[in-house]
């Protein structure tokens, strides 16, 4: 087993805002030289986090509406309390989303359904340069 690290920078908007990192990854991916194993894919920072989703418009609405349900961004949250940075929200929901994911690989290749794709959503209050990990163990 080989294990290879690789890092790439996402600008975002906050609030929610969700990218599509799918071809970065498989760029890292097919970088590696490796045919089967695990990819990890993790966001460097506790305000945004990495998931898998169909990437269409539809979606990009849903989304974001679930978390305001959830977790309001208007809500009084003690963190806010702590650090005065107004998004306790976002820490909130990087802790429910999580910021690490892992996809299994084969031929070089993520197994990923049709119609599923690698995503970040960044949650904070702000337009942020994100710092995405890619470990990949395999062989």
């Amino acid at each position: 087993m080989s294990v290879r690290t690789f890092d790439f920078t996402v600008a975002t908007r906050g609030f929610c805002h969700i990218e599509n990192i799918t071809d970065e990854v498989q760029g890292c991916l097919s970088r590696a030289g490796l045919k089967d194993g695990l990819v990890c894919i993790a966001v460097v920072g506790s305000t945004a986090g990495i998931s898998t989703t169909e990437y269409e418009p539809g979606l990009l609405e849903d989304i974001p509406e679930f978390f305001e349900n959830v977790l309001p961004a208007r809500k009084r949250y003690h963190h806010d309390e702590t650090w005065h940075d107004g998004n306790g929200f976002a820490h909130m929901r990087s802790f429910l989303l999580k910021t690490s994911h892992t996809v299994p690989f084969s031929n070089g290749r993520m197994l990923l359904g049709t119609w599923q794709q690698v995503v970040l959503a960044d949650f904070d209050n702000r337009p942020r340069t994100r710092k995405i990990v890619v470990q990949i163990l395999g062989e």
